[in-house]
């Protein structure tokens, strides 16, 4: 019976046609998206990236609370999302007293992802505006 292929197998198989990365680059990326497949951890990080008037001028961060309250989520359930967050670098944590202040890592990296999902939501409204009307 044939070995299934392993994903180290595939790689060291692939052609010459497909971008090379250093393999942590890969392992980086794929922890990532698996990340931000999360609607929850993706809203946070949206959150996080977006300042409002009044901490526009340095690092804006929000507590754990507020990020809960303002998703709707469980503190217990923000507080795992946050946790993942900040193992994969994609968020600090700063302590102080008992609340905890969280802010983005890597600006660059959220807008950037950003971006993909603003071309993606073009994408999606454009392809609903150009399906013909279902006639029920």
């Amino acid at each position: 019976m044939p070995r299934k292929k392993t994903a180290t197998t595939r790689r060291s198989q692939a052609t010459s046609r497909f971008p090379r990365r250093p393999f942590e680059v890969d392992i980086f990326m794929d922890q990532f998206l698996t990340l931000v497949c999360n609607t929850s951890r993706r809203y946070i990080l949206e959150l996080l990236a977006q300042p409002d008037e009044e901490h526009s001028d340095g690092p804006y961060e929000r507590r754990s609370g507020e990020i809960a309250e303002e998703l709707g989520l469980s503190t217990a359930t923000t507080s795992e999302h946050l946790h993942l967050l900040a193992n994969a670098n994609l968020i600090v944590a700063r302590k102080q007293g008992t609340a905890v202040y969280y802010r983005l890592a890597n600006h660059t990296l959220v807008q950037a992802f950003q971006t993909l999902l603003q071309a993606l939501d073009d994408h999606y409204r454009q392809r609903q505006a150009d399906e013909p009307a279902s006639y029920e």
